[in-house]
């Protein structure tokens, strides 16, 4: 499967809209890299840090790790973009 940003952009943000990781339950911030090839490490982790930073992903920092869900106000935002780069209807 050929990874592009976008595409991992959109796979990240369909896991988490999948199992239902909005606002108040998160999961672990390793957990996004899952699914994906292990060479890509590095790309996922750099992708997901820039989600966070466009405010599409929120961080819950804790004593066992950093701690992350979607953003709830953006939800339209984040099934627009799924659904335009995957083709993935929610």
């Amino acid at each position: 499967m050929d990874f592009t940003d976008e595409k991992i952009k959109a796979t990240i943000l369909y896991h988490l809209r999948r199992k239902k990781l909005i606002g108040g339950v998160h999961t672990h911030f390793d957990t996004l890299k899952k699914g994906f090839p292990s060479h890509l490490g590095k790309d996922i982790n750099k992708i997901a840090k820039q989600l966070i930073k466009d405010r599409f992903i929120i961080t819950k920092p804790a004593f066992y790790g950093l701690q992350v869900s979607l953003n709830k106000d953006r939800i339209k935002e984040i099934d627009e973009f799924i659904i335009k780069v995957l083709g993935i209807d929610i």
